[in-house]
């Protein structure tokens, strides 16, 4: 048992792979990742879990129940859609699904492939602008740019805690189950690291920047979240940064895009 489980460890290192999953960008994002499964695997078992959360919504009459809010999403995600390519150059071509659930959480999520979830109660609760929730929304897509989930999965199975997806991943089991349980797990359960939740804000402002919307909005969002939810921050925003060094970056980062926005708004 230990020379086999020591060989299934051994192939599994052998099909990871260190990659740039995105272009540097204006912010410079170029941290390499390690990924033990291929992106195809991820984002088959992220649609499936995106499917069942919709179906889940439409049941309890929850899923895109008020349309001014859907009109807004998607009219926001089809301006910085385009610009996705400034950091992937086949993001633009993916099947962007962005949907909005009737709940009073102040909460957001993308799943890898560009499945997009908002709940009303961040447009509801904190009366968010257009440029604030652009703020949100590239945050988000900026977690599937860089294939956020894809890395998390990755880590859990090199650091021994997704030894079942390793014998998934290898043939041994059911792939497909043990995949989507744990692209659901990182989704829903798990925060994301420092290093994801700064990523995600830098490339966040700059999609927002270059679509026309306003980069500082992502600092007045966050000092919104922190006023409705206390210093901890809500599930959307992970404390992992502290609230100030995250405000100081967000500052920091949102000048240096300015230029952009001044372009784009030209």
């Amino acid at each position: 048992m230990r020379i086999a489980l020591s060989a299934l460890l051994l192939l599994a290192l052998v099909g990871c792979e260190t990659v740039a999953t995105t272009q540097p960008g204006a912010v410079g994002v170029t941290r390499q990742q390690t990924m033990m499964v291929s992106s195809a695997e991820v984002n088959q078992a992220a649609a499936g879990e995106y499917g069942k959360v919709l179906a889940d919504a439409r049941r309890k009459g929850v899923l895109d129940r008020n349309a001014s809010h859907v009109q807004r999403v998607r009219t926001i995600a089809t301006r910085l859609i385009p610009h996705t390519a400034a950091f992937r150059p086949d993001a633009p071509g993916w099947a962007w699904e962005t949907h909005v659930i009737q709940d009073n959480q102040l909460n957001a999520w993308a799943m890898p492939g560009g499945k997009m979830v908002v709940y009303s109660g961040l447009i509801e609760k904190l009366r968010l602008t257009d440029d604030e929730l652009a703020a949100i929304m590239g945050h988000e897509i900026a977690h599937s740019l860089r294939e956020h989930a894809r890395e998390r999965v990755s880590r859990e199975m090199a650091t021994g805690l997704g030894v079942g997806i390793v014998g998934a991943v290898l043939g041994l089991g059911e792939t497909g189950q043990q995949l989507a349980g744990a692209v659901a797990n990182v989704t829903f359960n798990l925060p994301h690291s420092r290093s994801h939740e700064i990523e995600a804000d830098r490339i966040g402002v700059e999609l927002a920047a270059r679509a026309g919307f306003n980069p500082h909005a992502a600092v007045s969002l966050w000092q919104k979240m922190l006023q409705a939810s206390g210093s901890s921050g809500p599930q959307f925003l992970s404390t992992h940064p502290s609230p100030e060094n995250r405000l100081q970056d967000l500052q920091t980062y949102a000048d240096r895009v300015m230029p952009l926005y001044q372009q784009a708004r030209r």
